[in-house]
């Protein structure tokens, strides 16, 4: 099952979610069609016009929208003087829940992979009754603990790569919190400090995700904007875990029930272990895991077939 035709949104705007922050949405399909909202990875990635492609656009009223501070969504992280004291998970639970509200939608099917997925756990689980059904792929929970496994012990599968990520922090923070030495250097007064320090990070972020033969490194790490922006959101909610109490989404998981979903992971993902969806999906009674065999972190053939699998099951159901 193939993704299906690429297609032009039909409506779209800016809404001023508070905090000077103003969210670039966009909607695509069907006026008319299930409602669904898609939220990107990163953080930081902001979304792109393929993200439409795993719906019907039949049968779907897709929503996408920028996170504070990166895609259309202003003012970008990137600013040398860039404040991002209101710009935490949330902050952008509420944003989600305020989208909803001015989009006139009830109820609607969430999507999300990778750090979305942490965001879609923590919308739902805040927000339950917003929420038709979720389908989550790349499933991460942004704990202090994956957090150390991404900065630090995938060092033992990439080593060579690892000691030059780790290498680009002052020495007195080598043994440290790699995310927060990184934040730190992201807004040092210097541009060259902060450039470098966004190199080196995304050069991580291109290598601990590299699983597959096939693997080619992400061309959006080019573009300095995009660059600096990615490295600093990442970083700055990595290194404060998410601003969720260590394993609150898994406990949380009890609020889920009655909501269907699918969680859908690559069983090579080592950046994001596959022990993460498997724990969730058994706390979770109404979801479904899917793990594919050949699939890494985040969007891989196998996996997409499996995305619009989800959707095209879920498109049936009631509002």
């Amino acid at each position: 099952m193939s993704l299906y035709p690429q297609i032009e949104p039909y409506d779209g705007g800016m809404l001023d979610v508070g905090d000077g922050h103003r969210v670039h949405w966009e909607t695509y399909g069907n006026l008319d069609g299930k409602p669904a909202v898609v939220l990107h990875g990163g953080p930081g990635s902001g979304c792109t016009p393929g993200w439409p492609r795993y719906f019907d656009p039949e049968a779907y009223r897709v929503v996408l929208f920028d996170q504070r501070g990166c895609g259309r969504s202003t003012p970008r992280a990137d600013a040398p003087a860039a404040d991002l004291s209101t710009n935490t998970t949330p902050h952008l639970v509420a944003d989600i829940e305020r989208l909803r509200e001015h989009l006139g939608i009830e109820r609607w099917l969430v999507l999300g992979a990778s750090w979305g997925s942490t965001l879609g756990l923590a919308y739902a689980e805040t927000h339950p009754e917003r929420v038709s059904e979720m389908v989550l792929f790349s499933v991460v929970m942004t704990t202090r603990r994956e957090v150390e496994w991404v900065t630090r012990a995938m060092g033992r599968v990439f080593p060579e790569e690892w000691e030059r990520f780790r290498n680009g922090v002052p020495e007195a923070d080598r043994d440290g919190d790699l995310a927060a030495a990184y934040s730190r250097l992201l807004h040092d007064p210097d541009p060259e400090v902060r450039d470098r320090a966004a190199r080196d990070w995304c050069a991580w972020e291109d290598t601990h995700v590299a699983t597959a033969r096939d693997h080619r490194p992400d061309p959006r790490y080019e573009d300095p904007v995009f660059r600096m922006v990615f490295a600093r959101l990442v970083t700055h909610y990595w290194s404060h875990a998410a601003w969720l109490e260590d394993g609150a989404l898994m406990k949380g998981a009890e609020r889920l029930a009655g909501i269907p979903g699918v969680l859908i992971h690559g069983r090579l993902d080592i950046s994001g272990p596959p022990d993460i969806p498997w724990q969730l999906a058994r706390v979770w009674p109404d979801a479904t895991l899917v793990l594919v065999d050949d699939a890494g972190h985040g969007a891989h053939p196998t996996t997409n077939e499996a995305v619009v699998a989800a959707t095209g099951r879920f498109a049936a159901l009631p509002r």
